[in-house]
């Protein structure tokens, strides 16, 4: 940095503010040279752009409230989310943000693992953290690595899929009949079975997203809006229950008690689930498309509605065809397709 004076009078101003930004300008006075030196310093000393930064010393819990106020409080459990990391920031003792150790979060996850907080609980709350760092560093907030991007989830055992016969679909609707305290489990799980919607979808049904045989579902998981027909039974059966006992209310517990009085035992955490996969299996059972049952779900990916691909006829023909015994004369006698179809 410095100002000279040319050969002409005039003087010249040299201003390196960076390593690649620089300003060379003349002025006919020194005066003006000099102003102009002060004005560059000035603004480079504003902007900080020449300066090398400190470490980013904010803690966690700054950050998730950076995060809240520029995404989070976008999304739908934005809340509930801000809320898990909020406590997850405390019991890893709120550390400076950009230095937190992943062997600290992995003991914590494992004490609340052994405490017997689920897998997928922590795994969720895993992908959440990540979010801060991502959603920062993407918006310009922060300029370090996520220190959790190379942490591993829990790797998860696949539930089976559990659904009702037909014997089990009767026995259900019968404890619903003849002894239910809420007037409205009836129809909300006649709605799943008929349009394999989640019970929240079904018990948030309203009047006016039911036209002509059709029930729409919207503010769903996947943020999507689907359309599903029904029969014209049900169709008047829910009208005629909306007139004597108004829209539906919240029932999931009413429900629950009913399942208990019939009798079905269903795996832990798939009460209602239960009809949503009730009505996927039948429609694969009966030879239904599985990218139409993926629409009808409302699955925001082919990979979840896969899950019930193996039920389709077609596959189960499969499994006796090319399985390793087929053609073997195992059982005295050679095993055909033409024998079993004359």
């Amino acid at each position: 940095m410095a100002i000279t004076k040319l050969e002409d009078g005039r003087w010249k101003v040299d201003v390196r503010v960076s390593p690649v930004k620089r300003f060379r300008k003349t002025f006919k006075t020194k005066g003006e040279a000099q102003r102009f030196e002060l004005h560059v310093q000035g603004k480079a000393e504003q902007s900080k752009e020449w300066a090398v930064k400190g470490p980013d010393r904010r803690r966690l819990s700054e950050l998730v409230g950076l995060w809240y106020d520029l995404h989070g409080h976008m999304l739908k459990d934005g809340e509930r989310r801000r809320a898990k990391l909020d406590a997850l920031a405390v019991r890893l003792g709120d550390p400076v943000a950009a230095t937190l150790r992943p062997q600290v979060y992995a003991h914590d996850r494992r004490v609340r693992n052994e405490a017997g907080t689920s897998p997928k609980t922590l795994n969720n709350e895993l992908g959440y953290l990540r979010a801060v760092y991502n959603e920062l560093r993407g918006l310009g907030e922060v300029a370090y690595a996520n220190p959790l991007e190379l942490v591993k989830p829990f790797r998860i055992e696949e539930r089976e899929l559990s659904w009702l016969d037909d014997g089990e679909v009767d026995q259900l609707l019968d404890a619903i009949r003849s002894g239910c305290d809420n007037p409205h489990v009836l129809p909300i799980v006649l709605i799943c079975l008929a349009t394999g919607a989640r019970w929240s979808e079904a018990e948030g049904l309203r009047p006016s997203r039911l036209r002509e045989c059709t029930v729409t579902y919207a503010q769903t998981k996947s943020s999507r809006v689907r359309s599903i027909p029904i029969s014209a039974d049900l169709d008047a059966f829910i009208r005629e229950h909306w007139k004597q006992h108004g829209q539906f209310t919240p029932a999931i517990t009413s429900f629950r008690r009913a399942l208990d009085r019939s009798g079905i035992e269903l795996p832990k955490g798939q009460a209602s689930h239960a009809l949503r996969h009730t009505f996927a299996s039948r429609f694969m059972q009966k030879g239904g498309n599985i990218l139409t049952l993926q629409k009808i779900l409302g699955h925001s990916s082919l990979a979840m509605t896969m899950r019930y691909a193996h039920l389709a006829p077609e596959h189960l023909v499969e499994a006796v065809r090319l399985n390793p015994l087929a053609g073997r004369a195992i059982f005295g006698q050679t095993p055909t397709l033409e024998s079993k179809n004359p």
